[in-house]
């Protein structure tokens, strides 16, 4: 039961990744729980304009290709006349996301978790207002998660379909001629490599001069010969300087990072992809004192307490990588915390993952952060060419690294590029939570024939033993 003083124990605002999670978990543990929600569907950007309809558009490109570009035919299965039909692929990513967000919504009733449908801010310490009504917490979690990153003098339009972000390019009307990808992260790829593959010409202008900032040196120089062979044209240490639509196309005016001569591409979209920024504006932060850092996000303790000890924060709101997965461990953590347990999350091992074809992923430090950090290593890399299942299957671009302590052997970071690196990288996240070294990971056996025997592999080449190489 809730304290008498208070509508409800616990108090999640937002019902993303991050929030939902703290919700449920929360209720499991025997609080009384509301979560206040704006969007008409639960899921936040993740499930509704984000991982998972993207991850349908990913997968059914990849299908696209596989049966029009030849693919198919090498391993003797014909296919004539492909042909796309956008609307049926579309409906098939509204399907997933209607799934997944009614599976929350069924997880909120399972649970005993109260919707409050409507946009929450704050009138004090433990009180807020919810579509005109007031509704009281002995805690509260702010859990709002992020949105796209504008870019200056550019305006997204996405029901136009010209120039779009993350959102209006998951559900544009048709395959563009010509897309104009402004960043080279993550989102920009992912996004650019699905209408790459359904047949457009795409263009991405990075400002620095590789693609993926933060991802390791070795995987960013790596995935730009990839997807230079894949047919994206890229544009590094390029800025964007303007963007000026008429009527159903764009011009982007671009030049070198450093200045220098302008040049203009002409666009049928331009899809704006250079980050996103934390939820907080509107949550009526200043009534209860707390303010953001430079970067507009919530600071917390190790517990995810705010300054205000009865206020909580997870996700993206606080400082680390904006990704769903560390949201969802941060929610788990935070109920338990509220409820007087020890809720941990171990931010040194954290994986992200690009889901491109092939797949990108690491997890722990790069080579530079390692070294930087002052760390004598040793590292093992091992190429999916000489992987006999990645051979076997005809997908054999891309590597397993792993960067070992040299005198400890304790595995620092692991950084993987093939088709199935996202899945991989779990076991080499769950290793380095054990502390393993990369003995432990080249003496455990791996199944054969797998992607994953590569990263035995680069464990075991880190003390210059490789077996196929």
């Amino acid at each position: 039961m809730a304290d008498q003083t208070f509508d409800y124990d616990v108090l999640v605002i937002g019902a993303g990744p991050g929030g939902y999670v703290a919700a449920i978990r929360a209720a499991q543990l025997g609080l009384k729980v509301a979560c206040a929600e704006s969007r008409e569907t639960l899921g936040g950007t993740c499930l509704n304009v984000g991982c998972i309809p993207s991850k349908a558009l990913l997968h059914g490109s990849e299908l696209f290709e596989e049966a029009h570009g030849g693919i198919l035919a090498k391993f003797g299965v014909k296919t004539d006349n492909v042909t796309l039909d956008l609307d049926t692929m579309l409906g098939e990513k509204s399907t997933a996301v209607k799934e997944l967000t009614g599976g929350v919504e069924y997880l909120f009733k399972k649970n005993k978790v109260t919707w409050l449908k409507g946009h929450a801010s704050f009138k004090d310490a433990h009180t807020v207002e919810v579509a005109g009504e007031t509704v009281s917490a002995k805690d509260i979690v702010i859990a709002t998660g992020s949105s796209v990153t504008p870019l200056p003098g550019v305006e997204v339009d996405n029901d136009k379909g010209v120039v779009v972000d993350s959102t209006g390019a998951l559900s544009l009307s048709k395959v563009p001629g010509h897309m104009v990808v402004i960043g080279g992260g993550v989102i920009g790829l992912e996004l650019g490599s699905v209408w790459r593959r359904l047949g457009a010409k795409v263009t991405v202008v990075e400002y620095l001069d590789q693609l993926l900032p933060g991802m390791d040196g070795e995987v960013r120089k790596e995935a730009g010969k990839l997807f230079k062979k894949q047919g994206m044209e890229l544009k590094l240490s390029t800025k964007v300087t303007g963007v000026d639509v008429n009527g159903d196309t764009a011009k982007v005016t671009v030049e070198p990072a450093v200045g220098g001569d302008a040049e203009v591409l002409e666009a049928d979209c331009v899809l704006v992809a250079i980050g996103r920024k934390p939820n907080t504006d509107g949550l009526g932060l200043d009534a209860v004192g707390i303010e953001t850092n430079k970067r507009g996000q919530i600071e917390t303790d190790s517990i995810f307490n705010t300054k205000v000890e009865s206020i909580w924060a997870i996700g993206d709101v606080i400082p680390g990588p904006m990704l769903a997965h560390k949201a969802e461990d941060e929610g788990i953590a935070v109920a338990e915390n509220i409820a007087g347990q020890t809720g941990i999350v171990n931010h040194a091992v954290i994986p992200s993952v690009v889901y491109t074809m092939p797949e990108i992923a690491g997890v722990g430090l790069t080579e530079e952060a390692a070294k930087e950090a002052g760390h004598t290593i040793k590292v093992g890399k091992f190429p999916m060419m000489a992987n006999s299942r990645a051979k076997t299957n005809r997908d054999t671009d891309g590597f397993v690294k792993v960067i070992a302590e040299a005198e400890s052997d304790r595995v620092l970071g692991v950084w993987i590029i093939t088709s199935l690196a996202g899945t991989m990288i779990a076991q080499a996240a769950q290793a380095m939570e054990f502390g393993a070294t990369s003995e432990d990971i080249a003496y455990t056996c791996h199944a054969h024939p797998t992607h994953s025997e590569a990263v035995k592999e680069a464990a075991m080449a880190v003390q210059g033993k490789p077996i196929h190489i």
